[in-house]
């Protein structure tokens, strides 16, 4: 009989990690994916500079801009509410004849690239998505930079990626890359960048994904200081005060942030819906969003743009009162509209300026603190709140205002917040778009139990075998007349040695061909080759093995050929029924539990009993 596949003993070194040389080839190409990241964000801040400077000031100049511009001195004028949309006229035209996916923040739109469309971006939303974003912030969209900045920087790196012989989850870690560039480019804030891509975008956490964007995020942070501005880009240097009276009222705060955060999203989801019930196309969509936004930019001036010295004001504590209060309710309302009509914009920060209004607001029904404290406490439980990444948010304030000590304060809002979303909401306002688009996605990180799981530990044994000597005619017979309990088989060959496997669709070839009935086992199955499994070996290879040769059983062989087990894909699922049952089943072991609840149940383990069969 022809000597059956073996698995390849050895070749599976285990380990921590699964990290190999190529992440040093991803972390040299990462360097550029950083520089990708500033160069976006540099390129971008100036467009949105420009265009502001030429339409509200009639001045051809990429320079800083002001605060606010002409929009902060006085009222402005009625002309300005044709503004925004004018800009919006644009941005439709360019979404449908250039690229739809440049409508939005951008962020949902890296998301499904990454786990749909194989980490790859073109070249058209790589120039058209920054383009769109300037005009429209340029022209008073309440809209933050980093969005498209983010989506800028991972489609310079996704295309930069395509040029090279790289796996799908090394594009995806170098789109990431330059996207944590971008945000890190925007607010100098790398560490709180490397978290997002944790928490939002790598849907992984290994040492060949997060040390390639930690690089680019580094390297971002470094050129920040020479081309943009040092960081902290929002400097407050309050003091924090800790008892428990203060740390009720962090989780006010956080609370607060959390219910707010549920009505942003479904404010934004709610004007969109609107829209998808008019009978334009929706191209001309954000044209009634700009509209909204110019309106909304007579009321309150301070709300229009990207609104940078508003946060600063707010972290002064210069903002507050009912200022803070029209802000709050202008700002969230016009950028509800305007996001909510496809245009292109980033939620960063719009999150900040409405949480820190929210936080200045409600300062005066909270424990007494530095000016601005409870501002950044809003800001970040916003952003944690509503992204559902409050470890980055909690990183990101701490890093944007270079104050490590509101570290705990920020943290207990942060988390405080996340709880009433994940309560309250299924999506968050990132993935509830993707969600609308027909696809499902987790953000739930936990450990495969195929990937801790050897093969001795899941196969069934010992295992029911035939002989090499039976014949043709015994088998047909021992599969229908003799009422076979399995589906396969494994043929044995003297002492337990492994020389085949016999399976009910044989048995039907077989008849169907109407095979000699004294043929043997061993020459009929003396060709095949048969795929098998070391007991050494980790389950989820053996399930890897399974699809790559379509077996829907293996037998597991030690180094000697020896019959050791059988693993079929129900003792794959088994596996995974074991982390339900730990999630699920609810035991008590130290009260005494009545007679009628007696529980005569074994340890829990993450791998169930391994399924019993019996030899012949």
């Amino acid at each position: 009989m022809k000597q059956t596949t073996k698995p390849r003993r050895g070749a599976q070194a285990l380990g921590d990690f699964t990290a190999d040389r190529s992440v040093l080839r991803l972390c040299g190409l990462a360097v550029l994916a950083g520089t990708f990241g500033v160069a976006a964000g540099w390129a971008l801040l100036r467009m949105i500079a420009l265009i502001n400077n030429l339409v509200y000031d009639g001045v051809w100049s990429a320079a800083t801009l002001r605060p606010g511009g002409v929009l902060h001195q006085g009222h402005p004028a009625l002309w300005t509410v044709l503004v925004p949309a004018g800009g919006a006229i644009l941005i439709g035209f360019m979404a449908r004849y250039g690229s739809e996916k440049i409508r939005g923040h951008g962020i949902p739109e890296a998301i499904e690239a990454i786990l749909l469309g194989g980490s790859k971006l073109d070249l058209k939303v790589a120039i058209l998505k920054p383009i769109s974003s300037a005009i429209s912030i340029g022209t008073g969209g309440p809209f933050g930079a980093e969005g498209p900045i983010i989506m800028t920087g991972g489609a310079a790196s996704s295309l930069m990626a395509q040029c090279f012989l790289l796996t799908d989850a090394e594009r995806k870690t170098l789109l990431v890359a330059g996207a944590c560039a971008g945000m890190t480019a925007v607010f100098g804030t790398p560490v709180a960048a490397i978290l997002l891509a944790v928490e939002l975008l790598l849907f992984e956490l290994k040492p060949r994904s997060i040390l390639p964007v930690a690089v680019a995020c580094i390297v971002a942070a470094i050129e920040r200081n020479v081309v943009l501005r040092p960081a902290p880009l929002f400097p407050y240097a309050g003091a924090v005060i800790i008892n428990p009276l203060h740390a009720l009222g962090w989780v006010g705060i956080g609370l607060a942030a959390g219910f707010g955060s549920a009505l942003l999203t479904i404010m934004v989801y709610g004007v969109e819906d609107y829209f998808e019930k008019l009978p334009i196309h929706w191209m001309w969509w954000p044209v009634f969003g700009g509209f909204v936004v110019g309106v909304g930019g007579l009321i309150d001036p301070r709300a229009l743009g990207v609104g940078y010295p508003d946060i600063g004001a707010l972290l002064a504590g210069s903002l507050a009162g009912v200022a803070a209060i029209r802000l709050v309710l202008v700002k969230a309302t016009i950028w509800a509209v305007a996001l909510g009509s496809g245009t292109s914009g980033g939620v960063l920060a719009p999150l900040l300026i409405i949480g820190g209004a929210m936080g200045a607001v409600l300062a005066p029904l909270l424990p007494g603190a530095t000016p601005g404290f409870w501002a950044v406490l809003g800001m970040a439980a916003m952003m944690g709140g509503t992204m559902r990444a409050p470890l980055t948010a909690t990183l990101f304030a701490v890093e944007l205002t270079g104050n490590h000590l509101i570290l705990l304060p920020v943290i207990t809002a942060c988390m405080a917040s996340m709880a009433v979303t994940v309560l309250l909401m299924k999506r968050s306002i990132l993935t509830e778009k993707i969600a609308r688009r027909g696809h499902h996605l987790t953000r739930e990180y936990s450990i495969d139990p195929l990937a801790v799981a050897r093969a001795s530990e899941i196969m069934a044994t010992p295992v029911q075998t035939v002989p090499t000597t039976m014949t043709v005619g015994e088998a047909i017979d021992f599969f229908l007349d003799h009422g076979a309990q399995h589906r396969a088989y494994p043929v044995i060959e003297g002492a337990d040695h492994l020389a085949g496997l016999v399976t009910r669709s044989d048995i039907l070839a077989w008849i169907a061909r109407d095979t000699p009935r004294q043929t043997t086992l061993v020459d009929q199955l003396a060709a095949r080759h048969v795929v098998t499994a070391s007991p050494h070996e980790m389950a989820i290879t053996v399930a890897s093995r399974m699809i790559t040769h379509d077996a829907p059983r293996i037998p597991v062989i030690d180094d000697a050929g020896k019959l050791c087990g059988i693993i079929s894909r129900a003792d794959l699922l088994r596996v995974h029924h074991g982390v339900v049952a730990a999630e699920t089943k609810r035991e008590r072991f130290f009260a005494k539990p009545s007679p009628r609840r007696r529980s005569t149940s074994p340890k829990r383990s993450i791998i169930p009993p391994a399924r019993v069969e019996h030899m012949d």
